[in-house]
């Protein structure tokens, strides 16, 4: 009997939902997902829809994706769902499923607000986890941050205490595979850059300030600092490059903030499958991150993609300026919900162990 806990993907045959099946095949923890996608994609040969340069793992190249709403994913056995949704369509469902029982973690930027639901970096942010003695369903639902505001927050977790910033300045060159599938058009990106992701910057700024808050009796208190982003999509495919700012009310020596880069690895001692080690890479080159480069950091094999390369980093007080680097669709999509699936596991396990087989 597998042992591992069933699970499904929604939106399995879009970009963030392959990424998910590819993560989710060979999970130690999690049962290979059933595959659940748009009517119009229902009974299709799940290998017939692979998009991605990775391979489709073998394991369900051959499965077929199924449209089951909440009550079946139920019926079915299912405990946990990750959420490859559309923003705007996902929200209903997934707390249908969460009062049926089964704990949700999304891609989608419905609950992101939801007092009652973690916005979720595990390293950055893992205290957030409070909030689900709080939650108002049976099941649980976690939400993943903005692809952008991960990639920044994870840079900035180590330092962001010796620092105590003022203000935190980003402007970020974002891949085309963060506007999903067919995405940008090739003659509109080609030989240019748009200076345009609607509501982008707004959902950088507000997500990298609740995520570097503070969990109180009333909830999420926003980290009190100013957050201001610009962003632009660029012809790369995947991997977001930031270049932050930072202006400090502390005078560390740089020789403390590198130290903290590299020293930083906070869930090493929980041995979760999707976590880096270490999670913060700090590249002395030059010229480096770089999306070709760099956009695969992480190891072991299994966090292939889950780290963020810092570099470029300069320190003239009180501006620390430095580039980040991440996997939009892997550590800013289904990586991130994978590891906060994980992280969650783990810390339910330290209380109230309830997930496993079916009983």
């Amino acid at each position: 009997m597998d042992e591992r806990t069933p699970t499904a993907v929604l939106g399995a045959a879009g970009i963030i939902g392959q990424h998910f099946a590819r993560l989710l095949a060979d999970h130690p923890h999690f049962a290979p997902p059933l595959l659940v996608g748009a009517p119009r994609s229902r009974g299709a040969r799940f290998g017939d829809l692979w998009t991605l340069a990775e391979p489709v793992p073998s394991a369900l190249a051959d499965e077929r994706v199924r449209s089951p709403g909440p009550a079946e994913l139920a019926r079915r056995g299912v405990r946990l769902v990750f959420s490859a949704l559309p923003s705007g369509r996902a929200g209903v469902i997934e707390t249908d499923l969460a009062r049926r029982g089964l704990d949700v973690f999304t891609n989608a930027s419905d609950h992101r607000g939801d007092p009652a639901v973690p916005l979720l970096v595990p390293e950055a942010n893992p205290q957030h986890l409070e909030l689900l003695r709080r939650r108002r369903t049976r099941g649980v639902v976690v939400a993943n941050p903005n692809c952008t505001a991960t990639g920044l927050t994870l840079a900035l977790a180590p330092v962001v205490d010796l620092l105590a910033p003022a203000s935190i300045h980003v402007a970020t060159y974002q891949a085309l595979s963060g506007a999903g599938s067919p995405g940008v058009p090739s003659l509109a990106i080609t030989d240019n850059v748009i200076p345009l992701i609607p509501d982008e910057e707004e959902k950088v700024a507000r997500e990298s300030g609740r995520i570097l808050g503070t969990v109180g009796p009333k909830g999420i208190r926003r980290w009190p600092g100013d957050i201001v982003a610009q962003c632009v999509r660029v012809g790369v495919r995947d991997g977001h490059l930031e270049a932050v700012t930072v202006v400090a009310r502390r005078r560390p020596t740089l020789r403390a903030l590198l130290r903290r880069w590299t020293e930083f690895d906070p869930l090493r001692e929980r041995a979760l499958p999707t976590a880096p080690a270490p999670p913060v890479l700090v590249r002395p080159e030059s010229d480096r991150p770089q999306p070709l480069l760099d956009r695969w950091a992480g190891a072991p094999a299994s966090a292939r993609g889950m780290a963020v390369s810092v570099g470029r980093v300069r320190w003239d007080p009180p501006y620390l300026r430095f580039f980040v680097l991440s996997h939009n669709a892997v550590r800013g999509g289904a990586g991130g919900s994978v590891l906060n699936a994980e992280l969650v596991r783990s810390w339910l396990a330290e209380g109230s162990p309830r997930w496993g087989p079916p009983r």
